[in-house]
């Protein structure tokens, strides 16, 4: 990615986020061969890039081999992605358990609202909306699992600050892993699962508010409870 970005000349926080996210998505799998791609004015809003931006990085991509483009039809995932793409930094051999990525998040997260409530845009609130919904419409654990991933992601992107959002990347990676799915699906009762829905719906509100300082004191709160349930 760091090629891509000194290649491109992409110095906007918001082009470096997004190539950062869409290199790291196809190398970790998450956006797999044949997947369509948001379209150019939603990958702009989300990461805060101007459309000009944006197809410079979709052109890099493009020319990599990466991506293929259809008029009329839009950006998808080409064939045999997984043997162009390089590896996300420290993919491999990725040791983190469940444990540690607790502590860590319960250091990192809690920095973000301060950002957010100065950095958000519509367009990351929106996107915070979406997660809601769909976490809470989820029919299985993993699918509540994947959008109450996507939530905390939308977070740190809604800092418009790449650190956060690298970081959310990764601890999504450890959450991927079979451990931390066992944790979550032994824990996860139908009462926990609503108290989480209740909790994200109350750190939205409070980001919307621009209340730093109470958005803080829910997700410190809220991280702490699935520590408890998770681990006793």
């Amino acid at each position: 990615m760091d090629d891509l970005v000194a290649g491109r000349g992409l110095r906007a926080e918001g082009a470096k986020a997004l190539a950062h996210f869409l290199m790291e998505s196809m190398a970790s799998g998450r956006l797999r061969e044949g997947m369509r791609l948001p379209p150019e004015r939603a990958l702009s809003e989300r990461f805060g890039a101007s459309r000009g931006s944006v197809r410079r990085v979709l052109a890099e991509l493009r020319e990599r081999g990466l991506i293929v483009q259809a008029v009329g039809s839009g950006t998808f995932v080409a064939p045999g992605v997984h043997a162009v793409a390089p590896a996300a930094p420290g993919q491999a051999g990725l040791n983190t358990s469940p444990a540690e990525l607790m502590q860590a998040r319960l250091l990192i997260e809690p920095l973000m609202p301060m950002l957010i409530a100065r950095n958000a845009t519509g367009a990351d609130f929106a996107r915070m909306g979406e997660c809601l919904e769909r976490s809470e419409a989820a029919a299985s654990i993993e699918d509540f699992e994947h959008w109450d991933g996507e939530l905390h992601k939308a977070f740190a992107a809604a800092t418009h600050n790449t650190f956060f959002l690298q970081i959310l990347e990764l601890a999504n990676r450890v959450r991927e892993q079979g451990e931390w799915g066992r944790l979550k699906s032994n824990s996860l009762t139908p009462e926990r699962r609503e108290q989480y829905q209740q909790q994200h719906r109350a750190i939205v509100a409070a980001l919307k508010d621009r209340d730093a300082g109470q958005a803080r004191v829910l997700l410190l709160a809220h991280l702490e409870q699935i520590q408890q349930n998770l681990f006793g």
